[in-house]
């Protein structure tokens, strides 16, 4: 690997975290702890005050008429999914470069994912390419808001009403975001997002909300979540234990306090890093009409691994999102023969998985970190890009 991929961090630099939520604690620990010793003293544990409260806040902040608190992102999926009556045969159509739950959940259900490939851009669903994909069994579209930033929504809604069917944001990672001056989870019939304690919004566990305007979905996921009741010990639907714990709601009320402010710290770092990488590497671009919550910033190199080795010799953390497409998932491989599906199916999906690397990025870099991280990956990437192999591809 070369001398320079292995050198040891320097006396003067320290390691530094991908997301460092120990800085964020710093700055709000005060109000983080009085809203945990809040739900302490009152020991309503399982839906207290604070996960209405906290319901209220995001539905007024997304301007959705139903904001529903749940125990994860992946619940949130598999609610929505349920809420519409997901189940064995039906076909869901998302892209192949996500995180594993967004197909995951559809076949728990009994459904079918099927994939349609990204734009190159910002990573999401094609709208091109999805009207080739329905077919009688199509229950909904699925398009995932990737690394921050919204799908191309309207396109995808359009088609959707043409054949009757709902769409489901998977915005896990794009709360926070807008796209043509509306929130990201409130752009189609139902959204979904994660509070992952990385997440730009994150609590200190596993939690996750749905958004939608249609009343009678809003109340199917409400009891979904409570195991399907309607009414104390009256149980309606079959549904699951995924409730929202009050002690995170406290956490998230507290952390929404700081979120406009640590969005745009978030916007001004990625702005940073693309004027410092734009002529080594290939960096993110936020496409026209929309924002960037910026949950990852992610580049594109060549020899990923050799780049990865010399930034962590450097101490500097990476992270790839993702490295394996779902279709070419080993327990898809099934599904795969049947639909005929292989490598090189998903041509612009199989290239990012290949070639994406996350860089740290979060309210708390310093500007002098983000310097550092790009000279570092500048450095990493020297040999490749003289040799004509790694040259930004836009």
């Amino acid at each position: 690997m070369g001398a320079a991929a292995q050198s040891p961090v320097r006396d003067n630099e320290r390691a530094m975290e991908f997301v460092d939520l120990k800085a964020q604690y710093q700055r709000i620990g005060a109000q983080v702890d009085a809203r945990i010793r809040k739900v302490l003293d009152h020991q309503r544990f399982i839906l207290g005050p604070e996960v209405g409260e906290l319901e209220e806040r995001l539905a007024a902040r997304v301007g959705a008429r139903h904001s529903i608190s749940c125990a994860s992102g992946t619940d949130a999926l598999l609610l929505a999914l349920m809420a519409l009556g997901t189940g064995p045969g039906d076909e869901v159509i998302t892209a192949p470069f996500t995180f594993f739950a967004t197909g995951e959940m559809i076949t728990l259900l009994g459904g079918r994912p099927v994939f349609v490939d990204i734009e190159p851009v910002g990573y999401n669903i094609d709208p091109r390419k999805i009207e080739a994909a329905i077919t009688p069994r199509t229950k909904a579209i699925l398009p995932v808001s990737l690394y921050g930033q919204p799908a191309e929504m309207d396109a995808v809604n359009a088609i959707a009403k043409s054949y009757g069917l709902a769409v489901i944001e998977d915005a896990a990672q794009s709360f926070g975001a807008l796209y043509k001056g509306r929130h990201s989870g409130n752009l189609s019939t139902i959204g979904c997002t994660s509070f992952f304690p990385s997440k730009p919004l994150g609590c200190y566990g596993d939690g996750g909300a749905c958004f939608t305007n249609d009343d009678g979905l809003a109340g199917a996921i409400r009891e979904l979540r409570n195991h399907g009741q309607e009414g104390r010990y009256r149980h309606t639907r079959i549904g699951i234990n995924g409730r929202l714990d009050t002690l995170q709601a406290a956490v998230l009320l507290a952390k929404l306090e700081v979120f406009d402010e640590e969005l745009t710290t978030r916007a001004e770092i990625a702005d940073r890093y693309n004027a410092l990488l734009k002529d080594a590497v290939h960096t993110p671009r936020v496409l026209p009409e929309r924002t960037s919550a910026w949950a990852q910033y992610t580049i594109e190199v060549e020899d990923r691994e050799t780049v990865e080795i010399s930034l962590h010799g450097a101490g500097i953390p990476t992270a790839v999102h993702y490295p394996t497409p779902l279709h070419l998932q080993p327990v898809y491989a099934e599904l795969a023969k049947e639909m005929e599906w292989a490598s090189g199916s998903f041509p612009i999906a199989e290239r990012a998985a290949e070639r994406v690397l996350g860089l740290p990025i979060h309210p708390y870099v310093k500007p002098v970190e983000v310097d550092r991280v790009a000279e570092a990956v500048k450095e990493a990437v020297r040999g490749p890009v003289a040799a004509g192999l790694a040259k930004p591809s836009r």
